[in-house]
């Protein structure tokens, strides 16, 4: 949790404080007033809520408390995490400590995780309940700020970051080009952003469009019918699919012409039980997203080179898509 001073950095002396500590000084209840217009932000467990109530985002809330840990380096005994996150933004462990992160969509931590354990200095925070979860993952990492507030308007000064992380979100947003623009503002000069973007496939492409060719029925099941939903069949489904994917050359195509949803991390290294709770997590995630708008490398280039002030841009394909990193001039 944070400290009254903690809170004060991370929003730029905007709000004053009226709150409640525990005996370490961590800020657990109060409310976060703002000096100009009076708003007021409650603090509910820990977390400062810039917003409440439902939004397009519940069901990532919902996955990411049931499956709280699943994703953290630290419970899977493996560096997925670790893996994506320094692989794709190309920044340093050293580079990092003690530098100012923001982290936006940050889900459960799985990254957050990594960022502290680098020695960053972390505010993060997502638009769902998941910011919850994310607190009790990593609340006792390291030094860090979470609050849940929405990507188009961040509450924390312009240009009062070193570095700004944002993978797996933009694509999930109604307004991507927008949400990667607000993210920009939040960048110091000099500092660097690196954001990751699903890639648009061929609408053949075996692995990808089981996915939205349900998602026109799956995006309006309620959360936690579909989640109980998959998790019924998923146990029976994915020995199968393993069997299928190990066919060469006719396994990919039968597994697109079958149709069935399943995220398979079959090469990952993963346990069998850790690879049937990925396979539910990602399956959900994948077809419970209110917002998903794939892009080619070159449409995200062009997302982030139509932005002012960025230089030294660097787009590739990277373990989820795309990849953009770039420096604020």
């Amino acid at each position: 949790m944070a400290t009254l001073s903690q809170l004060q950095e991370a929003f730029g002396h905007r709000y004053r404080v009226e709150a409640e500590a525990d005996s370490h000084g961590d800020i657990v209840a109060g409310r976060l007033i703002d000096n100009a217009g009076g708003q007021i932000v409650p603090i509910v467990d820990g977390i400062p809520r810039f917003v409440m109530g439902e939004n397009y985002a519940d069901g990532f809330g919902l996955q990411w408390n049931v499956f709280r840990s699943t994703q953290l380096d630290s419970r899977s005994g493996r560096k997925l995490s670790f893996q994506r996150f320094w692989e794709g933004t190309k920044w340093r462990p050293r580079d990092l400590y003690g530098k100012r992160v923001l982290e936006a969509g940050s889900g459960a931590g799985r990254f957050t995780e990594v960022l502290l354990d680098a020695g960053a200095i972390v505010t993060t925070f997502d638009l769902s309940e998941a910011v919850v979860a994310n607190r009790l993952n990593n609340a006792a990492g390291g030094e860090v700020v979470f609050f849940q507030g929405n990507i188009y308007d961040i509450p924390c000064q312009d240009a009062a970051f070193d570095y700004v992380f944002c993978y797996g979100v933009l694509q999930h947003t109604p307004e991507p080009d927008r949400a990667f623009q607000a993210l920009v503002q939040k960048v110091k000069p000099g500092g660097r952003i690196s954001i990751d973007y699903y890639l648009k496939h061929d609408r053949l492409d075996p692995f990808n469009q089981p996915k939205y060719f349900w998602r026109r029925w799956t995006v309006d099941v309620p959360p936690s019918k579909l989640l109980s939903m998959i998790r019924s069949y998923m146990p029976i489904w994915l020995p199968v699919d393993t069997f299928i994917r190990r066919i060469p050359f006719l396994g990919p195509k039968l597994l697109g012409l079958l149709r069935i949803p399943c995220w398979n991390y079959l090469r990952s290294g993963l346990t069998r039980d850790q690879r049937l709770e990925w396979a539910i997590l990602d399956t959900f995630d994948a077809l419970s997203a209110r917002y998903d708008e794939p892009r080619t490398l070159d449409e995200v280039r062009h997302m982030v080179e139509q932005v002012d002030g960025l230089d030294e841009v660097d787009v590739f394909y990277g373990s989820n898509g795309v990849v953009a990193n770039a420096r604020r001039q």
